[in-house]
């Protein structure tokens, strides 16, 4: 509920800091004043600190900065709480939103001294306070409210919880449904590419080293007529007429037959000839074998050349590297299979969306059937209201209308609207099209007391509700008023002193006009001040001893 409200020039307001209600406690608080005091600069106010339009022209004269901060007082359970905690905010006992508006026209806002967007403090601000005013179209005028109020009113919390269960799965089961005919589609269009794709690669049979393997034997063969005249002029230096090889046997049979007559000193010679002629041996044996492996073969080399230039054709065509090339076709292999039995898995999830929606319509039959019961009784209890304020020609109806399938929601499948009739005969109309100011303030007061206890916010400001109303009907606003206090802080603006006379907290807006300049500031009365101040709402400028007696006799079942 709203604790404080601090204003600093803003309009005709110097300076002001009103404390409206201690933490935790209801009650009917009625600011009071003639006319033209300013009583509506407080509410302007407190709607700038809420977020409402800023205007440099609500500066003070000669001010160079106007600042307004509410306080308020929050529960521990309350959407404010979420609200804050997604946006990263700091969360305290006492919620504090301020607003700054230069004569330059610039502002600025703040939620707990951190800065904020204007947005914020209107989110917060929507579930704080209701005002409900002759040209607000806030709270219960907002055809947004009507559902969620009469949900609230008729106890539909199952029903809800029901309703929004089935409409997830519904919404799951319909994107399952959509995601799976997407690709469906997708594979259709691809088939002929696929299949035709598939057969070219399996017929090329890729493996993942057979680049490397082809192109290293292509290498070879491209070299090898060169390579194998290599290796024969080699052999033949090793073995023709003198070559290696028979110099080294000759010299090694002589000194094997002379070795013994050296005494030693041959053994060494020996057995380098020994090693010399073995690995000359080894070489020759190694080049007959390369000789024989490189002899060049055109056919062969034809052969590999055709298929790595098919494998780089094919990883090209399919943007993929060659090594590659057998993992991709069993990829599309996969999507062939899919496409194949993707028929039955999408008449399969078809089955369960349409499920999915019957079990969703069924809910929401239900929590429709339980709506009406709960507008019946909601129409039945306004009703009850609407005689005491002088109202009693007037029909209050809660309209239900099915709405098209493409505006279902987790909400349900219902349009919700408040009607009025204010003559007999007349059809039903929304409620914010009413054209008496009066008529409508009495309206909401009247459907706001029925749903006292409906909605997050905890403050209601009523603007000038007794508008056009006298004596017995006032008094039955008053009543309504206290009634409604006890479940909520209610703050009124009011001229009428039956309806003063009934508050627990009274102040008093009250206009000095000097030469120059003209101020607006607030008072909070004690017993003897709201004697006196009711007494000049009962007589006018003068007031007798007889309106002082009026009002003590208002003021006597309050106190």
């Amino acid at each position: 509920m709203l604790v404080s409200l601090s204003i600093r020039d803003f309009v005709l307001i110097e300076k002001l800091d009103l404390a409206f209600a201690r933490a935790g406690q209801c009650g009917l608080g009625v600011l009071t004043g003639e006319t033209g005091a300013g009583k509506s600069i407080l509410i302007d106010a407190l709607s700038l600190a809420m977020g409402a339009r800023a205007d440099s022209a609500a500066v003070r004269r000669g001010a160079t900065q106007a600042s307004v901060a509410a306080s308020f007082d929050l529960p521990k359970v309350h959407q404010v709480h979420a609200i804050l905690a997604e946006q990263g905010l700091a969360d305290e006992d006492v919620l504090t939103l301020r607003r700054t508006i230069g004569a330059d026209g610039r502002g600025r806002a703040f939620v707990n001294d951190q800065p904020a967007s204007v947005g914020l403090l209107r989110r917060l601000g929507d579930t704080l306070v209701e005002i409900q005013g002759q040209m607000e179209q806030h709270g219960l005028l907002d055809i947004a409210t009507h559902r969620t109020s009469l949900d609230a009113f008729a106890g539909l919390d199952k029903h809800a919880d029901a309703v929004r269960a089935a409409w997830r799965q519904w919404r799951a089961a319909e994107q399952a449904r959509a995601d799976a005919e997407m690709a469906a589609q997708a594979a259709r269009r691809d088939e002929d590419f696929l299949r035709h794709a598939v057969k070219e690669l399996e017929a090329l049979a890729p493996q993942a080293d057979d680049e490397e393997k082809l192109a290293s034997e292509r290498q070879l063969l491209r070299a090898g007529s060169t390579l194998g005249d290599a290796v024969a002029q080699a052999l033949a230096e090793l073995e023709q007429g003198r070559g290696t090889l028979a110099a080294l046997r000759t010299a090694h049979r002589l000194i094997e037959r002379n070795a013994d007559k050296a005494a030693g000193r041959l053994d060494a010679s020996l057995a380098g000839l020994d090693r010399a002629l073995s690995e000359a041996t080894e070489a020759q044996a190694q080049l007959e074998t390369a000789r024989d492996a490189l002899e060049f073969d055109p056919a062969r080399l034809e052969k590999i050349e055709e298929r790595l230039f098919a494998l780089r054709a094919a990883a090209r065509k399919h943007n993929v590297p060659v090594a590659d090339l057998a993992a991709f076709a069993g990829k599309m292999m996969a999507q062939l299979a899919a496409l194949d039995s993707g028929e039955a898995g999408v008449k399969q999830l078809a089955a369960a969306a349409k499920a999915a929606r019957a079990n969703y319509v069924a809910a929401a039959d239900a929590q429709s059937a339980a709506r009406r019961k709960g507008a019946t009784r909601l129409d039945r209890a306004v009703a009850a209201e609407l005689g005491p304020l002088k109202l009693e020609k007037a029909k209050f109806v809660t309209e239900l209308a099915p709405l098209p399938e493409t505006e279902w929601s987790e909400a349900g499948t219902d349009r919700v609207q408040f009607m009025v009739a204010t003559n007999p005969g007349t059809p039903p109309a929304p409620i914010a099209r009413i054209a008496s100011g009066g008529e409508l303030s009495r309206f909401l007061l009247a459907l706001k007391v029925c749903l006292a206890k409906v909605g997050d916010a905890a403050t209601i400001i009523f603007d000038e509700v007794d508008s056009g109303i006298g004596g017995a009907t006032a008094a039955a606003v008053g009543e309504r008023l206290k009634r409604l206090a006890k479940d909520v802080q209610v703050l009124v603006v009011t001229h009428s002193p039956q309806v003063a006379a009934m508050a627990d907290r009274h102040w008093l807006i009250r206009k000095t006009t000097t030469r120059n300049a003209a101020s607006t500031d607030v008072l909070p009365l004690d017993a003897k001040g709201r004697r006196e101040e009711i007494a000049r709402m009962l007589s006018g400028a003068e007031v007798t001893a007889e309106a002082r007696a009026a009002a003590d006799k208002l003021l006597a079942p309050a106190g």
